[in-house]
């Protein structure tokens, strides 16, 4: 959110013109003739948010494996919304904008900011039952992987087979890797940035190499549970009888050698799915996805001309869908799905608060300034109208969402 705030800021003061001029410098990585040359905001977009998909990729094969995807009818509810809301937004922005240029950018309110909404839950704090934050994380996992299938059927430029063919190998080869009980993380790096090279070169969007990448990497422990409780348990009673007290671990060779036992045993008890989110989630939270709004959220506006893009039907049709078409769109199929037996509520939730995760899921922000920038890439109008109305609805979505939640716990707290 600083960083949002700090590209408006820049983008409206003379520091603009350094801004731009260092997004369009070009980075050159390679050598000899195998080198690609971008800017370095195609650098952040393309290359570094590659990351941040790998990072979506691994939570979706988690909650479908072990979380609230895993069970059918569990899962039902969370995906019914999911479904609602990037259909609604879909269909108002569509119906504001038929026919025009700006038609294109029908997919820009179907997204949901995991980060944002999760955020505003976490300051609820216990004004929230647990149950709520899940299915919230439930239905963000399913509106991504919705957001990313668009990305890859609509937003593709002209496809070339040979890099195709270089991804569909690369990929075909981590499947391997994965099927023939390869536990190290290294040869999937490796694999998966060649097949990020065979992406960016094909056509088809370079960030869903960090999804198909993920989706391959192992989610099962080489260790036995009882095992390695066993084992650990062992070496704790050692750690104790070789400790010698006032000594530091470095003259304890004894000592330090259990240490390395333990935390071999960890490693390898811990999954490779585990290891690589825990490997990256703080860089993708802290680094990459600020990196993104400070070289995304840098709007120059006119301040003059604000009313004229307000009622744009572009800008219309983003609010509109993602204030109004996700509110309608989550709880009304939530409530269907309930009301019809197919689902269940999730314990200690009700009716209002699914409401106010319906307007939480307004808050589009890193998806939808994604999205927008592949339907409406070099149109900068377009542009600057798409993210102002994208930081506008995801204002208004994230206070009404967090008044609403707000109210709807004290009501829980009170009765």
């Amino acid at each position: 959110m600083l960083c949002a705030v700090a590209a408006l800021i820049i983008a409206n003061t003379p520091l603009f013109e350094a801004y731009d001029k260092i997004l369009h410098t070009k980075i050159c990585i390679g050598f000899g003739e195998y080198t690609i040359t971008e800017s370095v905001h195609h650098w952040i977009n393309d290359g570094l948010m590659a990351l941040f998909f790998l990072i979506i990729g691994l939570e979706i094969k988690r909650e479908i494996l072990v979380g609230e995807l895993s069970d059918l009818r569990q899962a039902a509810l969370p995906i019914a919304a999911a479904i609602g809301g990037m259909l609604i937004p879909a269909i108002i922005y569509i119906v504001i904008n038929y026919g025009g240029d700006a038609q294109r950018g029908w997919a820009i309110p179907m997204a949901t900011d995991i980060a944002f909404a999760v955020g505003i839950l976490v300051i609820l704090g216990k004004r929230i039952p647990r149950t709520l934050m899940s299915f919230l994380l439930a239905l963000a996992i399913v509106d991504d992987l919705g957001a990313i299938i668009v990305i890859a059927l609509f937003y593709t430029n002209k496809i070339h087979l040979g890099a195709l063919g270089f991804s569909a190998a690369c990929f075909i080869a981590l499947m391997v890797l994965n099927l023939g009980g390869v536990r190290k993380t290294l040869p999937y790096y490796l694999l998966g940035i060649l097949l990020w090279i065979g992406m960016l070169k094909s056509g088809v969007h370079a960030t869903l190499a960090g999804v198909l990448t993920a989706l391959t990497i192992p989610a099962i422990s080489r260790c036995d549970m009882g095992m390695f409780s066993g084992r650990i348990h062992e070496l704790m009673i050692r750690f104790d009888k070789v400790h010698k007290p006032g000594k530091n671990i470095l003259e304890n060779a004894e000592q330090h050698a259990v240490l390395q036992g333990l935390q071999n045993y960890v490693h390898r008890m811990e999954t490779p799915l585990q290891r690589v989110e825990h490997s990256f989630h703080l860089w993708v939270s802290f680094l990459i996805v600020p990196l993104f709004a400070l070289a995304n959220a840098g709007i120059p506006i006119n301040f003059g001309s604000l009313g004229e893009v307000f009622v744009h039907p572009l800008t219309m049709g983003v609010t509109a869908g993602l204030v109004f078409g996700k509110f309608a769109g989550v709880l009304f199929f939530s409530w269907i799905v309930v009301r019809s037996g197919i689902s269940r509520l999730p314990e200690s939730v009700s009716m209002s608060q699914i409401a106010g995760v319906a307007l939480l899921a307004g808050i589009g922000f890193t998806m939808s300034i994604f999205v927008a920038g592949l339907a409406f890439e070099g149109q900068i109008d377009y542009l600057v109208k798409v993210k102002i109305a994208i930081i506008l609805a995801s204002v208004i979505a994230g206070i009404t969402g967090f008044l609403w939640l707000y109210a709807a716990g004290k009501k829980a707290v009170v009765s």
